[in-house]
């Protein structure tokens, strides 16, 4: 099965509604002078809430072919949880991914693998597509201990999915010791990680869900390393932070085939 790969640029908390405009306006106008063709890798952006609305009306204006999403998503639909945004607004507004279980959101947020998994269930059932975040602390890798503590995030967040809906969901493998220092693991490190993870759904469910889901790499991606680590078999894109925010530097990354 031949996986589209998918290039994400997740922004953080960066950039106003002017600038996101601006940001995307550009990353479209480079990856057509590079003529990208989307159909080959797909390429989104991860803005913040107050940024989604402009980049809707502005994809949706020029019929681009970028697709948005999300940084987080509540388990509620409504109601009381000031500061919450339900699935519900965000696919009004045309959202196709939502990011959950990002190392900053549990580290600064407490969220747990559980909670994790019902965000990604949440997300499904609206019918956009969880990229659901794992990785591993420097302690943790300096003990060998990689391997393991990964997989067991993915049993726990998986635990209420079905094969249907892990099948139609993204994994993000981020080691937290790599993001935002410039460190990065090498593209054999990445592959250790998203091997054993494709194993691991295939031993939770089966070889044709585990064929089927794609499992991005994050942690300081570049255009100069991008090749090497998408030339891994079990690697299927990235989640891209920094580099996203330079939309010609996000769009050599985005064509890293070319």
């Amino acid at each position: 099965m031949t996986r589209t790969p998918l290039m994400a640029g997740n922004w953080k908390m960066n950039l106003d509604h002017l600038e996101a405009i601006s940001l995307v306006q550009k990353l479209a106008v480079t990856l057509n002078d590079l003529k990208h063709d989307f159909s080959k890798t797909e390429a989104a952006v991860i803005v913040p809430f107050t940024d989604i609305r402009s980049v809707q009306t502005l994809v949706d204006a020029e019929e681009l072919q970028i697709a948005y999403g999300a940084q987080d998503v509540s388990i509620h639909d409504s109601g009381a949880y000031t500061g919450e945004i339900s699935t519900g607004m965000l696919t009004k507004l045309g959202c196709t991914y939502v990011v959950v279980g990002h190392s900053e959101r549990r580290e600064y947020h407490g969220e747990s693998n559980e909670l994790v998994g019902k965000k990604a269930k949440k997300v499904l059932d609206a019918g956009m597509t969880p990229i659901m975040c794992c990785g591993e602390a420097l302690e943790v890798r300096k003990e060998g201990k990689q391997v393991e503590f990964v997989l067991d995030q993915i049993e726990k967040m998986l635990a209420g999915l079905s094969a249907e809906e892990v099948a139609k969901s993204v994994i993000a493998y981020e080691p937290i010791w790599a993001i935002g220092t410039g460190e990065v693991a090498t593209p054999e490190d990445a592959q250790e990680v998203c091997g054993a993870i494709r194993t691991k759904i295939g031993e939770l469910y089966d070889d044709a869900t585990a064929e089927s889901v794609r499992i991005q790499y994050g942690g300081s991606v570049k255009s100069s390393n991008v090749k090497d680590i998408m030339a891994q078999p079990d690697v299927d894109g990235a989640l891209v932070g920094g580099a996203s925010l330079d939309a010609e530097e996000f769009a050599k990354i985005v064509t890293f085939k070319a």
